[in-house]
């Protein structure tokens, strides 16, 4: 049965025999028990569950007025992932409540997922000269959102492992354990309610586990997007960089020889202008250097700034030759080495 209430917040704890910071709204996620009441913040998810009820306080929320209406009912009755319809009622609200959470953190890495691979895709092209912005920005928004996934995922672990690394916390969320004989005569016959509520919540861990698993996965492969990012953006820099080089090796080699042209321009007196063939045959001297020294300088350049080989390792000489061979050939570089023309006896 599904109804709404509406009352004060001093009547509702005084009713449910709580105090007024167990009602608190607070943006925090926190599982705990008061007066025999468990008191579970998911962020705006806020519930107390008692053996009989489950109270779900300021439900205005679209997605959550969605699950309250559609599926609550049905995991209430014993349709969740564990299959806990022997176990009390608690039970049940508690895994619907972190079944609910689980799904939604899911369903933001389901989102974001895509995104991401998408954005990377089109950004990680080695034919690409320069980024899109437009690309980097979403490719921002996804990392904040994945980092803001990866720290709820975190928290509800943080949260769900408290419990786990202390009996005691365990034990008193069990409520029907403590309040209903028939309940607690069972459970000293053969059901161990705490042991049932450790698997509940360690089951829940093991899921928030996968998705910060699946989460860190693609953080790490951003980074290395990233890198590759810089990697192409530092080689078509190079290149441009090389092409500038080029062209000013080109520039210099030109203004070099045309210096003759300068001198051949000022107003001097000689009998060289008189004859038509000095003309061309200086333009072509021009042109003849200003190519060798350009093609000089492209040399020079190549030597410098391409890789050069590795250096020859001789080969590794095989083990499963005698002790005798091996002191022999030893001796036999060591005298080429230092250019003794004699041959070493055997030792």
């Amino acid at each position: 049965n599904t109804f709404m209430i509406e009352k004060k917040k001093t009547e509702l704890y005084q009713e449910l025999g709580l105090q007024a910071r167990d009602l608190r709204f607070q943006h925090v996620m926190s599982i705990a028990t008061r007066n025999n009441r468990i008191i579970m913040r998911m962020e705006f998810l806020k519930a107390v569950i008692t053996p009989e009820f489950l109270l779900i306080l300021d439900y205005r929320n679209l997605s959550l007025e969605h699950w309250l209406l559609s599926q609550l009912a049905s995991q209430l009755a014993g349709e969740g992932q564990l299959v806990t319809y022997s176990l009390p009622f608690e039970f049940r609200a508690i895994e619907a409540i972190l079944q609910y959470w689980i799904s939604k953190l899911q369903g933001r890495l389901n989102t974001l997922q895509p995104q991401i691979l998408e954005t990377l895709e089109a950004l990680v092209d080695p034919k690409l000269l320069s980024v899109d912005r437009s690309k980097l920005h979403i490719l921002l928004q996804n990392g904040k959102s994945l980092s803001e996934l990866e720290t709820d995922l975190k928290v509800f672990k943080e949260t769900i492992l408290e419990i786990l690394d202390e009996e005691e916390l365990i034990e008193e969320l069990c409520l029907s354990k403590w309040t209903d004989p028939q309940v607690f005569q069972e459970s000293t016959s053969g059901i161990d309610h705490a042991e049932e509520m450790e698997l509940l919540l360690e089951n829940y861990y093991r899921q928030a586990e996968d998705l910060a698993n699946e989460a860190r996965e693609l953080r790490v492969l951003i980074d290395d997007s990233e890198s590759i990012i810089f990697i192409n953006l530092d080689s078509h820099r190079n290149v441009m960089m090389r092409l500038n080089l080029q062209l000013t090796m080109g520039t210099f080699s030109v203004s070099l020889f045309g210096l003759i042209g300068v001198a051949f321009g000022m107003n001097l007196e000689s009998s060289l202008e008189e004859d038509p063939r000095i003309f061309w045959l200086v333009t072509g001297i021009m042109f003849l250097g200003s190519g060798l020294i350009w093609r000089r300088l492209l040399s020079f350049l190549g030597r410098h700034l391409e890789p050069t080989l590795p250096p020859h390792v001789p080969a590794v000489l095989k083990k499963s030759q005698p002790a005798a061979g091996r002191v022999e050939i030893k001796n036999s570089l060591k005298a080429e080495t230092f250019g003794l023309s004699r041959t070493l006896p055997n030792q």
